[in-house]
C-alpha cells in the first residue's frame, strides 16, 4: 500500500539529505569545444572554486577511442572526473554527436543554477535538461 508523504516531513527530508546530485545533459553543442582537451579540463579545474567547492586533486582527463560507428564515425570522446572534498564533479564528451553528460555531486549545498549557467557558457549547447536529486535522504547527521 502506497502512502503519501505530507509536504512538511519531504522538506524536513531534504534538509537532512546528504546533497544534491545535478546531472546535465547537453545537445547540439559546437564540436570544437566538446572536442577540445584543454578546454574540458579547465572547465572542471574551475567549476569546483565557482560554486564554492574545495578541489582536492587536479582534474583527470582521457581522450578515448572506440572505433567506428554503424554509420562509419569515429567514435571518440573526452571523459574526465575532478574530486572535490564534497564528492566529485563528472564529466562525458562526445564531440561528433555534439552531446555531452556533466554531474556534480555534493555532501554540500551549492547553487545549481549557478552551476547550469557556468556549464552552458563554456560549452554553449542548444539544449539542455537537468535534474536534481537530493541524495541520502535518510544520510545520518551528527
Amino acid at each position: 500500500m502506497k502512502t503519501e508523504t505530507s509536504p512538511s516531513i519531504v522538506e524536513s527530508r531534504v534538509q537532512k539529505a546528504y546533497g544534491p546530485h545535478l546531472t546535465i545533459d547537453g545537445y547540439e553543442a559546437p564540436r570544437s569545444l566538446l572536442g577540445n582537451y584543454q578546454l574540458i579540463f579547465d572547465l572542471l579545474n574551475r567549476l569546483p572554486e565557482q560554486i564554492g567547492m574545495t578541489k582536492i586533486t587536479q582534474p583527470y582527463c582521457f581522450p578515448y577511442y572506440c572505433g567506428k560507428s554503424e554509420a562509419g564515425h569515429p567514435e571518440w570522446g573526452i571523459t574526465g572526473v575532478v574530486i572535490i572534498a564534497e564528492s566529485h564533479i563528472s564529466n562525458h564528451k562526445y564531440p561528433e554527436k555534439g552531446i555531452f553528460f556533466l554531474d556534480v555531486f555534493s555532501c554540500k549545498m551549492f547553487d545549481t543554477e549557478e552551476t547550469l549557467a557556468f556549464v552552458r557558457k563554456t560549452l554553449r549547447p542548444k539544449r539542455v535538461d537537468r535534474s536534481v536529486v537530493q541524495r541520502g535522504l535518510d544520510f545520518p547527521r551528527g
